[in-house]
């Protein structure tokens, strides 16, 4: 998606608003030096248009990458009907999205992985028609749900949480 348009707009904008030749100068030049945040304030919008969206998509999901200085949109639809419901015998299926807060509000995480493991989430994220993002949310989901009804490895018994 092009911002240009829009960044030009604001500033012809910016221009009509200033009036008068010995102010338009001035307008201008602002108008330029503003350009970087009103790029960002777009991206900022659209990033949350697409949380909102991606909530009410949820299992798919909606996610924006730069590609130079213009956004882009993924859009991973729902798997299909029979898929979510289990209509194929002896295939394993992703787990159900996790359960959300009433007002389903999602959270940011930045989670630092080795490069091989990266690449490998990427490849299984590919495999399954699904944004990394999306891919991670399920992988984390369910390995919360099987901890819940299982001995897990990674279960700590220290009074702490902690070694």
């Amino acid at each position: 998606m092009d911002l240009t348009p829009f960044v030009d707009n604001l500033r012809r904008e910016l221009a009509v608003a200033a009036g008068g030749e010995e102010v338009r100068a001035p307008a201008e030049r602002l108008a330029l030096a503003l350009e970087p945040a009103a790029r960002l304030v777009l991206l900022e919008a659209l990033a949350a248009a697409a949380d909102e969206i991606t909530r009410e998509l949820a299992p798919g999901s909606v996610d924006v990458r730069l590609r130079g200085r213009d956004p882009d949109f993924i859009v991973t639809p729902p798997p299909a009907p029979a898929a979510r419901e289990g209509g194929f015998e002896g295939v394993a299926q992703p787990p159900a999205p996790p359960p959300q807060d009433d007002e389903g509000r999602t959270a940011r995480i930045t989670l630092r992985v080795p490069e091989h493991l990266k690449q490998r989430i990427e490849e299984a994220a590919e495999r399954e028609g699904l944004s990394v993002n999306a891919w991670l949310v399920r992988a984390v989901s369910a390995a919360i749900d099987a901890d819940s009804h299982s001995h897990s490895p990674f279960r700590n018994n220290s009074p702490r949480g902690r070694p």
